[in-house]
């Protein structure tokens, strides 16, 4: 990979590959990332999942993590990765479908690190139907994860946090654009957007930030699962002739979540390589 970490044309360089050095950018801060497992896939060599990279990543930046997933073999293997590299992590396991699950995940979080600093809700389901087709069942479904569990994790972080926190909700460009052709998803990820910004407004006397990351076309295992059921999601022309990373989308998080970007606050970062706006390119171009 080392002659691909400085191609200027493609925007490709060492973070995006997840070969930056540390820079302590979350030196003595406590992070839940809830979502820190990732699809079980069948390739050899899988790349990695948004919440896996978010979790390696601030675990380099000298943050403590808890890796919270449904899957609890998952949530170990994040913890393990980022044991093996000398940071410090705790597994956790919840169901966020399930409310009553969300305050005991908080809880445990906080007490597990000895307090909170940072949340990132990396959690998200879609059904198939489009509009014509959708079911209140499957519509409620949709809804409780990729927006009630945030809402309901914000509140019990928001009780627990020191000044100076911050949480970050992961969206989706889905959430400004109709193509996917799911209502379900995309108006569940559309308002995260607005829970940001109500979370923002009633936080920031006590010194917290909430803030939405969307990413776009992301080289995930679950972007390439997406990219099986629909071939033409991989076909389409790409900013710099490419998908993303999930390294690319880490980086931005971790800038909502640091100290960075301070005075950030109630806002929505898209990161897609500018394909939102119509950037585009063929991969041989």
């Amino acid at each position: 990979m080392a002659e691909q970490l400085i191609e200027p044309r493609r925007q490709l360089f060492a973070p995006a590959l997840g070969q930056a050095g540390a820079a302590a950018r979350l030196a003595g801060r406590r992070v839940l990332v809830v979502g820190a497992g990732q699809r079980r896939s069948g390739e050899a060599e899988p790349p990695v999942g948004n919440g896996r990279a978010m979790a390696v990543l601030f675990a380099r930046e000298g943050a403590q993590v808890c890796c919270a997933d449904i899957d609890a073999d998952s949530a170990g293997d994040t913890a393990a990765w980022i044991e093996r590299e000398g940071g410090w992590a705790r597994p956790l396991v919840a169901d966020v479908a399930c409310a009553e699950t969300i305050e005991p995940l908080v809880a445990a979080a906080t007490q597990a690190m000895g307090g909170l600093d940072g949340l990132v809700m990396n959690v998200g389901i879609a059904n198939h139907n489009p509009f014509g087709h959708e079911t209140a069942d499957a519509w409620d479904a949709v809804q409780n994860v990729n927006l009630r569990a945030h809402m309901l994790a914000a509140q019990a972080a928001a009780a627990r946090m020191t000044a100076g926190g911050s949480m970050v909700f992961v969206s989706s460009t889905a959430s400004i654009s109709p193509q996917s052709g799911l209502p379900a998803y995309e108006t569940s990820k559309a308002a995260l957007a607005a829970l940001a910004r109500a979370v923002a407004f009633a936080s920031q006397t006590n010194g917290l930030r909430a803030n939405v990351i969307a990413p776009g076309l992301i080289d995930t295992p679950l972007g390439r699962e997406a990219s099986r059921r629909r071939p033409a999601r991989a076909a389409r022309a790409l900013p710099f002739g490419r998908q993303g990373t999930a390294w690319e989308v880490a980086y931005a998080t971790l800038f909502l979540l640091g100290a960075e970007s301070s005075y950030v606050n109630g806002q929505v970062l898209i990161a897609d390589g500018g394909l939102s706006i119509g950037a585009a390119r063929s991969s041989d171009d």
